[in-house]
């Protein structure tokens, strides 16, 4: 039993793979390239454990073609190169990269080449849009196919055929009295579900039928696994945790959360993301700081990856915790898209249009615009805003020490225009 159970139970055949119908089953559009015996590069896109990894193989299989196989995590531009070189002896082949999204620009155009010239067909899987994460060039000589999360019929299936095929569970007498907490547990993942259903099997008494119910899953999971549902509703929870204990200046509350999400194999550039989009939302010009950190750190969780990017997303989320809050700006765009709604496209005022013709000039376009920089102060206090809104104070500084000195500088520009 040294190989897992999703392992043992891995699809050798389209025909014996559960889900992604739409892209394997028949008459579909890769399954009609793989019976054709011509398939594109390609880049699988999905969830985890929903089946990229299984296709690659099936097509590896099918195709009866050099295979090899890389992963993102541990593979460089050398490792590349070099089956590049094996390749150019062995047509046909076929380089499967998992997590191809962390592939840095650099790794991703070793590839360019080999792929533009044919010397390799790429199959690229990741879990991340790759509009965002894989470079322009490469990813216009792919084909990218989307894998659908699997449902729960799809899961239940998967249980029964593990149930059914596989010699230890039989010996074991593995019964399914309840599934929720698999399926629950597992959040969609394939992989992850037959492997939980194994562990919770090989923990139970050998010497009687493995009758498994919700409350027995629950119970051993806790022992055995973190509970973190990755796509499910805790990972919404547990998100929605560590946002607002950083908004409410937790920064212990904060590094908890962090923990839980990285102890469950959450995504760390989702986290990093998260913590950006909190540094304007949350605290803004109260500590402008916070954003540069945050772009920072999800530079550097893009470029260290696990397991040292802990130490930054901590560092961050410490930092953002225990910085004074605002939410102004965020209110001010909010207020301002509220105002475009209500009052629809109004004219740009004439004096501060763009005037790069003689025609436009003569219609007055920036006549009478005042250049800042030539006024005391670099200030002038001529309008901006259309007339049917002038006066509207989208923005209203915080209540912080650093918004409180832009409310004084505002108000001793503007007097009594803007209500700061």
């Amino acid at each position: 039993m040294a190989t897992p159970l999703a392992e043992r139970l891995r699809p050798r055949s389209l025909d014996d793979l559960t889900g992604q119908e739409h892209l394997t089953g028949k008459g579909s559009v890769l399954r009609k390239a793989i019976d054709a015996g011509k398939i594109p590069s390609m880049i699988l896109w999905g969830p985890p454990g929903v089946g990229k990894t299984t296709i690659a193989n099936i097509i590896a299989h099918t195709l009866n073609v050099p295979f090899y196989t890389l992963s993102a995590i541990s593979a460089g531009v050398k490792e590349v190169r070099e089956v590049i070189e094996k390749a150019k002896l062995l047509p046909e082949s076929i380089l499967f990269i998992d997590e191809i999204h962390r592939f840095n620009k650099g790794q991703q155009d070793a590839l360019l080449g080999a792929v533009e010239k044919g010397t390799i067909t790429l199959i690229g899987a990741t879990t991340e849009n790759p509009s965002f994460e894989v470079n322009a060039a490469l990813l216009s000589r792919c084909l990218v196919y989307v894998l659908k999360p699997l449902d729960e019929n799809a899961l239940k299936r998967l249980l029964q055929q593990a149930i059914d095929k596989d010699e230890w569970l039989k010996k074991r007498k593995v019964e399914l009295a309840e599934t929720n907490a698999l399926l629950n547990i597992s959040g969609g993942d394939a992989r992850k579900l037959l492997n939980l259903l194994e562990i919770v099997a090989d923990a139970l008494p050998e010497n009687k039928p493995a009758v498994i119910t919700n409350d027995i899953v629950m119970e051993i999971a806790q022992k055995k696994i973190a509970l973190y549902d990755k796509s499910g509703e805790q990972h919404y929870d547990i998100i929605s945790a560590f946002i607002k204990s950083i908004r409410g200046s937790d920064p212990n509350a904060a590094v908890y959360w962090l923990a839980r999400m990285i102890e469950g194999g959450e995504d760390i550039k989702f986290i990093a993301r998260r913590l950006v989009i909190l540094a304007s939302e949350d605290i803004g010009n109260a500590n402008a700081n916070a954003l540069l950190l945050a772009n920072a750190t999800f530079e550097a969780v893009n470029k260290i990856g696990n397991p040292e990017a802990r130490i930054i997303l901590s560092q961050c989320a410490t930092y953002l915790a225990a910085s004074p809050k605002s939410n102004a700006s965020y209110m001010a765009i909010n207020n301002a898209m509220a105002a475009v709604k209500q009052y629809g496209d109004l004219p740009v005022p004439l004096h501060i249009r763009n005037a790069p013709t003689k025609l436009m000039k003569n219609l007055d376009y920036g006549k009478g615009y005042q250049y800042a920089h030539d006024y005391e102060q670099n200030f002038s206090a001529q309008e901006y805003l259309p007339d049917e809104i002038s006066g509207t104070a989208f923005y209203n500084p915080g209540k912080n020490a650093r918004e409180e000195e832009l409310r004084k500088w505002l108000k001793s520009l503007w007097k009594d225009k803007y209500r700061y």
